[in-house]
């Protein structure tokens, strides 16, 4: 996980520094990557030191990401792909965390549907698997910013921070959220196909990371009809608009 682990921590030191477009474009990844080794220690250091829309309608999301079969014999898993396991099912309480949170700052229900809806079942399937493979959980409190992970915890405080600054910007936040999904989960895919090649883990992931975008096309969408023109935050803008201009998926159909 030595190459996912420094790709993450350069997404998080693009969120805890709040810009946008970290990954949007061709930049250099090693300089992001040297920029992302300070920033994400600072985060670790700071952590342990311490309007509704008329469109919400429309923006009730669902997808499949709950059933999985789980084998009868479980593969035994890599040091990283267990990391990286654990680093999702906080991941996913992180999403579900700051949406609750947005959602009862600005009453719009896109962040409650996909937190209620989605989001939760997500974190479910991820502790399924936690107890499949018997591993601690790294959620030991269900409360909402609490987080095992130093660095998550640190995300979730500067991404409320962010989104509480107007509607629009929480929307934003649940963008940023979504494409750092997409490109982690897609990196999670690729560590487990590259290593134990656990079948149930790796379903599990997909199906995530189309819940992913059908979020993100749900954000996007909200954020465009309030008249502003969405640019990528993480993923390449030509993924982004892939997406978005893409119909919602089915996931685990």
């Amino acid at each position: 996980m030595k190459t996912l682990t420094l790709t993450r921590h350069a997404l998080l030191a693009c969120a805890v520094t709040l810009l946008v477009g970290c990954g949007s474009s061709a930049a250099d990844t090693t300089a992001l990557t040297t920029t992302a080794a300070a920033a994400a220690a600072s985060v670790v250091d700071a952590a342990t030191a311490s309007t509704t829309d008329a469109d919400d309608a429309t923006a009730s999301v669902t997808d499949d990401a709950t059933t999985i079969t789980t084998p009868s014999t479980t593969t035994t898993l890599t040091a990283d792909e267990t990391a990286t396991l654990l680093f999702v099912r906080e991941e996913e309480k992180l999403a579900r965390d700051v949406y609750l949170t947005l959602f009862n700052k600005w009453g719009t229900k896109t962040f409650q549907n996909i937190a209620l809806n989605s989001e939760q079942q997500h974190m479910d399937v991820m502790g399924t698997l936690v107890d499949t493979y018997n591993l601690q959980d790294p959620v030991v409190i269900d409360t909402i910013g609490a987080f095992t992970d130093p660095v998550l915890l640190g995300l979730y405080q500067d991404l409320v921070m962010r989104g509480s600054t107007s509607l629009n910007d929480g929307l934003l936040v649940g963008g940023f959220i979504e494409e750092f999904d997409i490109n982690d989960l897609q990196e999670a895919i690729d560590e487990a196909n590259a290593g134990s090649k656990p079948a149930d883990i790796i379903v599990a992931y997909t199906n995530l990371m189309c819940g992913s975008r059908n979020h993100l096309r749900s954000f996007v969408g909200q954020i465009e009809k309030n008249g502003v023109d969405y640019q990528a935050q993480v993923i390449p803008q030509a993924t982004v608009d892939a997406i978005v201009n893409s119909p919602e998926e089915q996931c685990g159909k």
